[in-house]
């Protein structure tokens, strides 16, 4: 008996099945830049990292106020007073000014148009946690949850791997955007019902990740009477909903329910985080809030599996309370995902490639359906793996987000420095070109031009890539642990 079989014997089938998702080409990128990752002056031909939506262009001002309020923090001689109360208070519910700060900075963020109970705030360890808790309250093993496509890859492990719930795709398609659509949903339902499959309920992303968009208020609507009608749940996953930079406004499902007047509130459930928005992941806040009375006892007793710790709480509560702070951040924050968004798909358009219209996100969805040699998912994956060995990028495959249409590629935007972006489009031009006259990829292209500004700039160390700034896995062969 192999040593592999002798393991599985000794471990639990959960530890050792394959449905964490991580066998997938999303995560093989991840490796890829694991083993050997961009660095401007130490491994400047090395894979830049653009699978990883942070948001990492607003660390200064954070910086500048935790300078400003050294009593936000146990761990300094300002703060230290707090110690003891915070080092020995956890409880399920969470410290009351936590809760109060979150709920109205999630209120901020929706422009005030819609208010949130601070007893219905859940907490958990991240987005990831949170996901999870939600499936734990709502569904069994077997159950199953629509989720319309392209949808984020990791849901396979937040939602299913442990739950035994699974995912049934909405298909949605490029003529209109890969908005959601009644019909689509309807179909998916059908065939769901015809396979004596039990639909618990139907989760969406608004903002949605990996395309970019937010969902617009007739189509919210639409999507809350289809769940009304069969009696199933709603699970809103509106962790990027503070990354809106553009036209239109964003509406949460919140806002919506407000609004309608025959609407089951207690089929609807929203998952918060602040590593998008303030991007914090590394503090994993995850939160639950729900309509549900019932799915909120529940989930605060299965919050002791996952709390925040209440040295985060107490100085978050801090932070989020500062209201001056938090509207000069989300204004400084949209202004600059905006400008960097600009600027990289400006610089693809001088090669003729469009990305899908978006308004928020730390990413963008790119059109290379034209560099396709076969129009293929095989193909896709061909091209994916030259931008992968041979331009050294880590974009995201459409495919492994389950999008319908070979040809489209997630590319995050918001997890570098400046110079680092033009490398990434320095590198791209000169695959395009280089595509275009027939000829092989050649990395001496740019390999003389890697330094590109870093003579003339003054370079942070603090800033220089995404590999120096991320948190990383205990298991460095294991992106799944951080992946987004």
């Amino acid at each position: 008996m192999s040593l592999e079989n002798k393991n599985h014997q000794l471990l639990s089938k959960i530890a050792t099945n394959d449905k964490h998702g991580e066998n997938s080409p999303y995560f093989d990128g991840w490796k890829a830049y694991e083993s050997n990752p961009f660095h401007p002056t130490k491994n400047p031909q090395g894979v830049i990292q653009m699978g990883l939506a942070e948001n990492q262009l607003c660390f200064d001002l954070i910086e500048e106020w935790i300078r400003n309020n050294p009593k936000a923090s146990i761990c300094t001689p300002e703060g230290v007073n707090e110690f003891r109360n915070i080092a020995n208070f956890q409880d399920y519910h969470g410290l009351p000014e936590f809760r109060n700060a979150v709920a109205n900075f999630m209120s901020k963020v929706r422009g005030g148009r819609v208010r949130f109970d601070p007893d219905r705030i859940l907490m958990s360890g991240g987005a990831t946690g949170a996901n999870e808790l939600i499936m734990f309250c709502l569904a069994d093993p077997g159950d199953a949850f629509l989720v319309p496509s392209p949808y984020y890859p990791a849901f396979v492990r937040d939602l299913c791997w442990r739950t035994g719930v699974q995912l049934i795709p909405v298909q949605c398609h490029s003529s209109n955007n890969f908005k959601i659509t009644r019909e689509a949903l309807e179909e998916a339902y059908m065939k769901a019902q015809e396979g004596n499959i039990n639909v618990k309920g139907l989760i969406i992303t608004n903002p949605s990740n990996p395309l970019g968009t937010t969902i617009e208020k007739e189509t919210l609507k639409s999507i809350v009477s289809f769940i009304n009608e069969n009696n199933i749940h709603l699970v809103c996953d509106e962790i990027y909903s503070g990354t809106v930079f553009d036209t239109p406004k964003y509406v949460s499902v919140a806002e919506v329910i407000q609004e309608m007047v025959e609407c089951k509130k207690d089929l609807i459930h929203i998952i918060y985080s602040l590593s998008k928005d303030m991007g914090l992941p590394g503090f994993r806040v995850g939160l639950v809030y729900s309509y549900n009375d019932e799915v909120v006892n529940c989930g605060r007793k299965m919050s002791s599996f996952g709390l925040v710790s209440s040295q985060t709480q107490h100085f978050l509560a801090a932070m989020l309370s500062d209201n001056k702070f938090i509207d000069k951040f989300l204004a400084e924050s949209s202004r600059r995902l905006r400008e960097r968004r600009e600027f990289f798909t400006m610089g693809l358009e001088k090669v003729n490639i469009t990305c899908l219209p978006s308004n928020a996100g730390l990413f963008f969805w790119m059109n290379l359906r034209s560099l396709l040699r076969e129009k293929t998912f095989e193909g896709e994956m061909k091209l994916w793996r030259l931008i992968i060995n041979e331009v050294k990028l880590n974009v995201s495959p459409g495919s492994a987000f389950n999008c319908s249409e070979p040809g489209w590629y997630r590319v995050c935007f918001a997890n570098m420095d400046h110079e680092t972006v033009e490398i990434a489009l320095m590198r791209i031009r000169a695959f395009v070109n280089g595509r275009d006259k027939g000829k092989n990829i050649e990395m001496k292209r740019w390999k003389s031009n890697l330094r590109l500004s870093f003579s003339s700039r003054r370079f942070d160390e603090k800033v220089m890539s995404p590999h120096m700034m991320s948190p990383h896995s205990p298991m460095p062969h294991s992106p799944l642990v951080r992946a987004t």
